[in-house]
């Protein structure tokens, strides 16, 4: 979850040794987009004298170029999941899950990035949206119908409400049934 939301966003991207991730609260470099004025900016993770883990590239996205500039965003990196299983995660701000993350972005970054699965033969969240005007659904309501999914708990900045669904949702996706 957080900075280890963005880095299992970026592994499932890049290793396709792996079938399913949770992407828990990943914020600005995981499935917010760098390019949605809204919340944690590009600038906070590239800012002199800060513990910069994002690659040393993409540092100079905090200026001289600005994020406007990145030539690929959220929705392109949750794309690269495609068709594998992808559960996208968040909390409330309410409770801990800050506004800086961005949810509703990050809903939008996963509602844009739904075409991949379907093109590739998967189902992703839903109804067609458009990622501009798309509302995500009600806290602790999912759209866990898909190998793409998107589920808001009534938590804090953690990953452990979803925890359940998620195993529920790889279980039918895997076609597992736990024993009674």
């Amino acid at each position: 979850m957080s900075r280890y939301g963005k880095a299992a966003l970026v592994t499932m991207a890049y290793d396709t040794r792996f079938a399913m991730v949770l992407v828990g609260s990943s914020g600005e470099g995981g499935a917010k987009p760098h390019r949605r004025n809204y919340g944690e900016a590009v600038e906070n993770l590239t800012g002199a004298g800060g513990y910069h883990w994002m690659a040393g590239n993409f540092l100079k996205y905090g200026g001289p170029l600005t994020p406007g500039d990145i030539p690929v965003d959220a929705h392109e990196l949750i794309a690269l999941c495609a068709p594998r299983l992808t559960f996208i995660s968040y909390g409330v701000p309410e409770k801990g899950d800050a506004h800086w993350l961005d949810q509703q972005g990050s809903f939008m970054a996963t509602v844009a990035a739904q075409p991949v699965w379907e093109l590739l033969g998967a189902k992703g969240i839903g109804p067609d949206q458009d990622y501009r005007t798309a509302k995500m659904p009600a806290v602790n309501a999912g759209l866990l119908d898909g190998q793409l999914a998107w589920r808001q708990h009534d938590g804090g900045h953690t990953d452990a409400p979803n925890m359940k669904y998620f195993i529920q949702w790889v279980d039918k996706n895997i076609g597992y049934t736990p024993p009674p």
